[in-house]
C-alpha cells in the first residue's frame, strides 16, 4: 500500500511548493508599491540558500518582473536594489538559472543600472553582474558591444571596495582574448587597477593582481607597458615580488609569480632577472610541493613549465631546486591510499581531479627536459617514470595523453634515452596506438615524436617499419593541417634515410606520385622543405637513384624546374640543387640532366649566384657529372666546356684563401676537384 501512496504524496507536495513559490511571484504584481517591496523581500529571504526555490520562481516568470521592477523609473531606489540583490541570488543558484537570466537580458539591464547615481544599488548591481560573469555559461562578450560601458566602470572603481572588487573580478573573467586585452588596455585599465594592488581590502588586492595576470599574458604592449608603472614610487615588478613572500596568502602568491612569469614569457623582464631567478621560479617550485592543496599543485607547475619553456638555463636551475624531478613523482601517487585529508568532501574532489596532477607533473617534466640530456636522465630514471607516461598515452583524459606525448616528445629528442628507456619500454607500440585515433592536437605531437623514433639510430625504427605505419604518415600528409602534413612528410623523410630500396619503393608506391608532386607545391614552406628532404633521402646511393629516376625521372625533373624558376627561399633552392647533385650520382639517371639544355643552364647560372650555398650545392652537380671514373665522363666534360662551365669552375678556384668563410673555401674546395677532372 505504501508504494501506491508514494506518487501521489510527491505530486501533493510539488503542488504545495508550486503554490508558495507562485504566490512570491504573484505578490509582485501588487498595485500597492509597499506590497511590492514586502514581497522582494520576502522572496529574497525564501530563495537564500534554496536551488529548488530558485529554480521554481524562474520557471514561473519572477525574473522579466523584477528586470521589469528595476528599470522602472517609477520603482523607487530601495525596490529597485532589492530587486538586483534577489536576481544576484537567482544568479547563484544553477547554470541553468544562469542561462535562463542571460536569455532575459539581465546584462544589458543592470550595465543600464549603473547609471544611477546610487552607491547601494550600484553595488547590488555590479554583484549581480559579478555572478553572472563569472559562470563558465555565460558568454563573456557581453561585457563588449557597448562602447561606453568599459570607460563607465572604470570611472566607478573609486566609488568604495565593493565596487573595486566587483569590477575587477567582472574584469578579470571576461578578458579572454587579445581583442579584449586590447580593450581594458586602450581605456586606462593598468593606471586606474595598478593603485588597488595597495588597497587595505585583501579581496580587492586579489581581484586586481587577476586582472593583470590575465592582462599580461602572451601580451608584449601590457607587460611592457607594465614594467614601468609606479604603485606610491614602488616599481609594479617589485609589488609582485613582495605578494610572493611566504608570509602571504598562497593565492597572491601564486597570482602574483603568474603575473611575472607572464611578464617574462612577453619579453618585459629578462629570463636571467633576479626577480624570475630567485624569486618567482623558487616560489612556483613551493607550489609543487605535497603540503599544498591539489589546485595549487596544478596552477604552480602548470605555470613554472610555461615559465621556463623556451631557457634552457630555467630549466637547468628548476631542475635543481628543491628535488623538484622528485617531488613532480608525488603527482602520480595522489591521493595516496595513507591521505592526510581528513575532509571527506575535499578527498572526494581531489579524487575527480587527480588526473589534472598527472597532466600538470607531464606537462613539466616536458618543459624540464626539453633542452638538457642530464635532466632528461634524471626523469627517465624516476621511479617508474616511462611505465607512467605509457600509462598516460591511454589515459581517458585527452588533456592527460596530450601532456604525456608532449612529455614523450621532449624526452625523444635524447639520442641515449631513444636507444635505452624508449626502447626498454617499447613506447613506439602505444604511441602507434594512438596515431590511430585522435584529435589533431594529440595527432601533431604524437606524429613529432614519431618522427624522432624513426632516425636512424633508434632501435624502435625497424619494429615501427614492420607494423605498417607508411599508409598511416602517407594518409598525414593529406591533412588539411600544415602541421600533420609536415610530420607526416618528416617522418617518411627519416624512414628513408640509409634506407633499403625495399622501403624507399614502398613508401613511393604508398605515397603516389601525384601526392608527391602535390606536396612539392604545397603553399607551407615547412611542407615543401621536407618534402624535398624526402627526395633527397630516396635519391641516394645509384642503383635507388637508378630505378627511382628510371620510374619517375620525367615527373621529378619538371618539379625540380618549376622550383628552381620560382619565387622560393635559398633554402628551399639549395635542397632542390643538392637533389640535383643526387641525381648527377647515378649511373643513367645523369642522362636526364645532360640531355636537358635548359636544365643544365639552370645549373650555369646558380653557380654565379650571388649566395655561395647556392653556388656550392650547383658546383657539386657538376662534380658528379663529369666524374672521371665513370663512363661517359669525356663526352660531358666536352658538352659542359662548350657550355661555358669550365671558365665559371676556373673562377670560383680563386677563391683559395683558407681565411675565407668555411662555405667559400669549401666552395673553392669543391670547384678544384671539378676541374682535376679536366686535368687527369
Amino acid at each position: 500500500m505504501a508504494c501506491m501512496l508514494e506518487a501521489p504524496l510527491r505530486i501533493s507536495v510539488l503542488s504545495e511548493v508550486t503554490a508558495t513559490s507562485r504566490h512570491y511571484v504573484d505578490r509582485l504584481f501588487d498595485p500597492d508599491p509597499q506590497k511590492v517591496l514586502q514581497g522582494v523581500i520576502d522572496m529574497k529571504n525564501a530563495v537564500i540558500g534554496n536551488n529548488k526555490q530558485k529554480a521554481n520562481l524562474i520557471v514561473l516568470g519572477a525574473v522579466p518582473r523584477l528586470l521589469y521592477l528595476l528599470q522602472q523609473p517609477s520603482s523607487s531606489l530601495e525596490l529597485r536594489t532589492e530587486c538586483a540583490v534577489v536576481l544576484g541570488s537567482l544568479a547563484m543558484g544553477t547554470e541553468n538559472n544562469i542561462k535562463s537570466l542571460v536569455d532575459c537580458h539581465i546584462i544589458p539591464a543592470l550595465l543600464q543600472g549603473l547609471l544611477c547615481q546610487d552607491l547601494c544599488f550600484i553595488e547590488a548591481c555590479l554583484r549581480c553582474l559579478r555572478t553572472v560573469f563569472i559562470s563558465p555559461v555565460t558568454p563573456v562578450q557581453l561585457l563588449y558591444p557597448d562602447p561606453t560601458v568599459i570607460p563607465h566602470l572604470m570611472s566607478l572603481l573609486s566609488r568604495s571596495q565593493r565596487t573595486q572588487e566587483y569590477i575587477t573580478q567582472i574584469f578579470s573573467h571576461c578578458c579572454k582574448t587579445p581583442e579584449h586585452q586590447t580593450i581594458l588596455y586602450n581605456h586606462g585599465a593598468i593606471q586606474n587597477i595598478a593603485p588597488l594592488l595597495n588597497s587595505p581590502s585583501y579581496k580587492v588586492q586579489m581581484q586586481a593582481l587577476k586582472c593583470f595576470s590575465v592582462l599580461a599574458y602572451e601580451n608584449a604592449q601590457v607587460s611592457m607597458t607594465l614594467v614601468n608603472v609606479l604603485v606610491d614610487g614602488e616599481l609594479l615588478s617589485q609589488v609582485f615580488v613582495r605578494m610572493m613572500q611566504r608570509d602571504r596568502p598562497i593565492e597572491m602568491q601564486l597570482t602574483a609569480a603568474k603575473c611575472l612569469t607572464y611578464m617574462c614569457r612577453a619579453g618585459a623582464i629578462r629570463t636571467d632577472d633576479t626577480c624570475i631567478v630567485l624569486k618567482t621560479l623558487p616560489c612556483l617550485v613551493r607550489m609543487c610541493s605535497k603540503e599544498r592543496l591539489l589546485e595549487e599543485r596544478v596552477e604552480g607547475a602548470e605555470t613554472l613549465a610555461y615559465l621556463m619553456e623556451p631557457d634552457v638555463e630555467l630549466q637547468r636551475i628548476a631542475s635543481v631546486t628543491d628535488h623538484l624531478v622528485a617531488m613532480l613523482a608525488d603527482y602520480f601517487k595522489y591521493p595516496s591510499s595513507v591521505s592526510a585529508i581528513a575532509d571527506i568532501k575535499r578527498l572526494d574532489h581531489d579524487l575527480k581531479h587527480a588526473h589534472e596532477l598527472r597532466q600538470a607533473a607531464f606537462k613539466l617534466y616536458a618543459s624540464l627536459g626539453a633542452n638538457d640530456e642530464d635532466v632528461r636522465k634524471k626523469i627517465t630514471e624516476t621511479e617508474n617514470m616511462m611505465d607512467r607516461i605509457v600509462s598516460g598515452l591511454s589515459e581517458s583524459s585527452i588533456k592527460v595523453r596530450l601532456a604525456a606525448v608532449r612529455c614523450l616528445h621532449s624526452l625523444s629528442r635524447s639520442v641515449q634515452q631513444l636507444r635505452t628507456s624508449f626502447h626498454d619500454h617499447a613506447v613506439w607500440k602505444p604511441l602507434m596506438k594512438l596515431l590511430q585515433n585522435a584529435p589533431d592536437e594529440v595527432l601533431v605531437m604524437a606524429s613529432s615524436t614519431l618522427c624522432n623514433l624513426l632516425l636512424e639510430f633508434s632501435p624502435s625504427k625497424e619494429p615501427i617499419l614492420e607494423s605498417g605505419v607508411i599508409e598511416l604518415l602517407c594518409s598525414l600528409t593529406q591533412s588539411d593541417s600544415p602541421a600533420l602534413r609536415v610530420n607526416g612528410i618528416w617522418a617518411l623523410m627519416n624512414m628513408a634515410f640509409q634506407a633499403d630500396q625495399k622501403v624507399k619503393v614502398e613508401i613511393v608506391r604508398a605515397l603516389g606520385t601525384e601526392q608527391l608532386f602535390r606536396l612539392l607545391s604545397d603553399p607551407d614552406a615547412n611542407v615543401l622543405m621536407k618534402t624535398l628532404g624526402l627526395l633527397r633521402n630516396l635519391l641516394s646511393t645509384r642503383p635507388h637513384i637508378d630505378q627511382i629516376m628510371s620510374s619517375h625521372g620525367k615527373q621529378i625533373m619538371q618539379a625540380v624546374t618549376l622550383i628552381l624558376e620560382g619565387e622560393h627561399s635559398i633554402e628551399v633552392k639549395e635542397q632542390t640543387l643538392c637533389i640535383l647533385a643526387n641525381i648527377a650520382d647515378g649511373n643513367t639517371a645523369k642522362e636526364l640532366i645532360m640531355t636537358n639544355d635548359d636544365m643544365l643552364q639552370k645549373i650555369k647560372s646558380y653557380m654565379g649566384h650571388s649566395n655561395v650555398k647556392l653556388q656550392l650545392a650547383a658546383t657539386f652537380c657538376v662534380s658528379n657529372l663529369i666524374w672521371n671514373e665513370e663512363d661517359g665522363s669525356q663526352e660531358r666534360q666536352d658538352k659542359l666546356r662548350e657550355m661555358g662551365f669550365v671558365d665559371i669552375l676556373h673562377k670560383l678556384t680563386q677563391a683559395s684563401d683558407p681565411s675565407l668563410c668555411d662555405s667559400l673555401f669549401l666552395l673553392s674546395s669543391r670547384a678544384k676537384t671539378a676541374m682535376q677532372q679536366y686535368l687527369a
